[in-house]
């Protein structure tokens, strides 16, 4: 367990996380305990241990985070509960991200995806940081899935304080002016405001929007009772702050698997130049159906999701004790699915080190596959986050080409796992001609 308090934080944080559970699993198997950020943890490495905690028996443990990142995002937020009021919040942002729902965005995510694109190749002779451009992405169609069509100035201002708030979430909570968590806590107060602003304005207009603001913003209860304007905030920047980060580090990984296997990136694009060509070469938008039609580009962001784990772990906390084969985890403790270990187990998917696609044409073993995890808290915004991927690759594929610069090796995790230094990247359009000196 380590030392007292500290515990096993300072070999966790100072390795690769990846070394630590599984040397911990190799040693004490599937379930083991260890002591992280002054907390006794249970470790589950196994997905009938996974879906005891997240599905069957739920409502023994609870969501469990950090005071300070509650504090970033705010009390009211979803995924911070469970029971009556999780079960009405999760649903009104299900119904604003379903397939019914997210179809109709896909023009404008085609245009947010383009105009990237087009940025990125029009700065051909200069080095970008992919990651860092996935995030500008991601954040913009989470605010079109949020509010529809938001006018430019309010979407400015949410950006610049909404990366304030992103820099000090995973900084040292210390309250002192001038550190990156007193930045973020002052922004996080302005966002409050610009919502604010925006919320009155639809009011005043009276539209009826069927966007998550809308939702949020039509919902009553059985007693008649509205959300308050806090509750509303507060799940607005949960799913601004689901939907960044974890998409964005998806997005890049996709790009890097693709890069370092030429002969799945001409597979990938023959299946998307037939959809081109069909298309009238690309003159009209992609449609529902389309994205449909895309069966080894869809495995390979399945594949990318399985490989690069963005969620490795999740926190819940045992609110009694609980029993599970023979074990006892005491109330109070933290209990860590470990998601990454079950993805990278050679018994349920062979070679599971190698990025192979095909694996993806049989449906894998129940519980093996939880990238977007599993029970009444998975994300909710799942198949956005998928429906991103095919179209942001379907553009690029058909129009530009790109070229990893630099070291092709490497992990950082800060504190989703990305390429190494966001993987530095040079982008053309398809018509020019590529750089000689990579």
């Amino acid at each position: 367990m380590g030392w007292p308090y500290i515990g096993e934080t300072l070999q966790l944080y100072s390795q690769d996380p990846n070394i630590f559970f599984l040397t911990k699993q190799k040693r004490y198997g599937e379930i083991f305990k260890t002591h992280i950020l002054g907390c006794p943890c249970v470790m589950l490495a196994s997905p009938e241990a996974a879906k005891f905690v997240l599905v069957t028996q739920s409502h023994l443990f609870k969501p469990t985070y950090p005071k300070s990142k509650e504090k970033m995002i705010g009390p009211y937020a979803l995924f911070f509960h469970q029971g009556e009021y999780h079960t009405r919040l999760r649903k009104l942002v299900q119904n604003s991200l379903s397939p019914e729902t997210i179809r109709k965005l896909i023009p404008d995510i085609e245009d947010l995806a383009v105009s990237a694109l087009e940025s990125w190749a029009a700065a051909s002779e200069q080095v970008i940081n992919t990651y860092y451009e996935m995030k500008k992405f991601s954040f913009d169609v989470g605010i079109l899935s949020i509010f529809g069509h938001l006018d430019r100035v309010y979407r400015d201002k949410l950006k610049e304080n909404y990366q304030i708030v992103d820099k000090g979430y995973n900084s040292f909570p210390t309250n002192i002016p001038g550190t990156a968590y007193h930045k973020a806590l002052q922004a996080r107060k302005r966002l409050n405001q610009i919502l604010s602003e925006i919320i009155c304005e639809r009011k005043e207009k009276k539209l009826v929007e069927k966007d998550l603001l809308g939702h949020l913003l039509n919902f009553k209860d059985e007693k008649g009772e509205t959300l308050t304007q806090e509750q509303i905030a507060d799940n607005i920047i949960g799913v601004l702050f689901a939907a960044q980060d974890t998409t964005a580090s998806i997005l890049t990984w996709i790009l890097k698997f693709l890069h370092d296997d030429p002969k799945l990136l001409e597979a990938v694009k023959a299946e998307q130049m037939a959809i081109y060509q069909a298309n009238d070469e690309g003159r009209r938008p992609l449609t529902w159906a389309h994205t449909r039609n895309m069966p080894l580009t869809y495995r390979v962001v399945l594949e990318s999701l399985r490989m690069a784990s963005i969620i490795s772990f999740t926190f819940r906390e045992a609110v009694v004790d609980v029993e599970y084969k023979g074990y006892l985890i005491p109330k109070g403790w933290k209990v860590m699915p470990l998601f990454r270990n079950i993805h990278h187990n050679p018994e349920f998917f062979a070679d599971p080190h190698d990025f192979d696609p095909s694996r993806f044409e049989v449906a894998p073993k129940p519980n093996t596959f939880m990238p977007f995890g599993n029970g009444v808290h998975s994300c909710p915004g799942n198949e956005l986050a998928k429906l991103e991927a095919l179209i942001l690759m379907h553009h690029l594929i058909t129009k530009f080409r790109w070229e990893v610069v630099g070291s092709q090796s490497g992990i950082q995790y800060g504190p989703f796992p990305v390429p190494q230094q966001g993987l530095p990247a040079r982008f053309w359009k398809e018509s020019s001609t590529p750089f000689q000196d990579m």
